[in-house]
């Protein structure tokens, strides 16, 4: 067998050797998360067997859904699993922006206030807080928005938060992930903290945390650590690549089921809601969601450690904790980002031939170019990467089913940036 020669079909043979000498040096990282990943498995293996999962679990309804057994299954698997009194797990949610938004939405009234205590909150999301302007924005129906931003480096700040919660401040909000920015994703330790935190300070204030991308990359979940709620969509990691669309919200009962009844109408909550036979594609997915997670996890650190030792400021770092599959890359150059992402949609196996460009998306502020040639379309525990055309033009990459995809995307990547002449393929030898 020669590995050089099958790769030898996409890259060049420095880039080839440049990957193998990176990979060397992680075999220590890459233990470390995959005992985090048999952890995980197992968990969610008793979370299955303790919610009797059975062959009739992995059918499905039409219509209104009425007795739909696999859809409590799937519930109660993912209840279990992150230790949660309830959840509501349906392919009627669309996105992770669909998911909050119910959330946000079933458990919020007028003239409450929400306040995000990790910085401003992912773009998408402006226009469903109302942030800025936009048609059934929860300001339109006179919800009010507050924000304590996070420390220089990347932290709570507690005197911020307190002097911002206010008597009417119902439910906070926080974000695990980054979004398009480079400061840290948070640990379940510290989320855990603040959550214990804002509790003392406000005994019946509700936190949510958008938990988008962070699912199974820690032995627990925020919602184990004091949250009210946690939100995500089942086509980042915990549809383990099979779910082809839906989000999850788990938590108390109470926001479980206020949040039901946003999703479908006030008295049906969650007892309609056909699963039009993905139930199957739900379980298993998130049978295989440690796995694959483990996989996106190890393509973000080989993509740290190739850019890094390029010179090039990544975060987090190679040899950084880990609390999401998200790897940034900032170039300081539009050029780079736009050959990263051609890079990364070059080793798709779907839609390998398109070629990326930035365009003015629906949610965003800037033009975003986005790569993923995807079996589920926008899926991103597939092999993808995106970045918004501002300064510091920075380029966020996750995902790969498996690492060895994820190593090929980031392989084909820095092939790009060589074709582009914006990295010297003669230097790599020396590295």
């Amino acid at each position: 067998m020669n590995l050089k020669s099958i790769y030898g079909n996409f890259v060049c043979d420095e880039v080839f050797e440049y990957g193998e000498r990176i990979l060397k040096g992680l075999k220590g990282r890459f233990e470390c998360i995959d005992e985090i990943a048999e952890y995980n498995q197992q968990k969610v293996l008793k979370a299955m067997q303790d919610a009797h999962v059975g062959e009739a679990s992995l059918g499905g309804t039409s219509g209104y859904g009425y007795n739909d057994i696999g859809r409590d299954a799937v519930e109660l698997t993912y209840a279990k699993a992150f230790g949660t009194e309830d959840a509501l797990v349906r392919p009627q949610i669309i996105c992770g922006t669909h998911a909050l938004t119910v959330a946000l939405s079933g458990n919020l009234r007028p003239g409450d206030e929400l306040l995000y205590i990790s910085g401003m909150p992912y773009d998408t999301l402006h226009e469903v807080i109302g942030i800025r302007e936009a048609r059934g924005s929860l300001a339109d129906y006179g919800v009010s928005f507050d924000c304590a931003e996070l420390t220089d480096d990347g932290h709570f700040d507690y005197e911020a938060i307190k002097n911002k919660i206010k008597p009417n401040t119902r439910l906070i909000g926080i974000q695990r992930s980054r979004g398009y920015s480079t400061r840290p994703t948070l640990s379940v330790e510290e989320i855990g903290d603040v959550i214990d935190y804002v509790k003392r300070l406000k005994p019946d204030v509700k936190v949510m945390v958008d938990n988008c991308y962070g699912e199974f990359t820690e032995t627990i979940e925020p919602s184990q650590r004091g949250a009210d709620m946690i939100v995500g969509s089942l086509i980042k990691n915990p549809g383990g690549g099979l779910a082809p669309v839906g989000g999850y919200i788990a938590g108390t009962k109470e926001c479980v089921e206020n949040a039901s009844y946003r999703l479908s109408a006030p008295g049906l909550g969650k007892e309609l809601g056909p699963t039009l036979g993905l139930n199957k594609n739900f379980l298993q997915g998130f049978f295989l969601a440690p796995t694959v997670t483990a996989g996106a996890e190890k393509g973000a650190i080989f993509a740290a450690a190739v850019y890094e030792k390029l010179g090039y400021s990544v975060n987090p770092s190679s040899d950084a904790p880990r609390y999401d599959i998200i790897q940034a890359v900032t170039f300081n150059d539009p050029d780079a980002v736009i050959a990263f992402c051609r890079g990364i949609q070059a080793a798709a196996p779907v839609d390998s031939y398109v070629v990326p460009e930035p365009w003015d998306m629906p949610g965003y502020d800037d033009p975003v170019i986005m790569a993923a040639g995807a079996f589920v379309s926008g899926s991103s525990i597939e092999l993808s990467a995106d970045g918004p055309m501002r300064a510091p033009y920075t380029v966020y990459f996750q995902g790969g089913l498996t690492f060895y995809h994820a190593k090929m995307g980031i392989l084909m990547s820095l092939q790009r940036l060589c074709d582009a002449g914006i990295v010297d393929k003669s230097r790599l030898c020396s590295l």
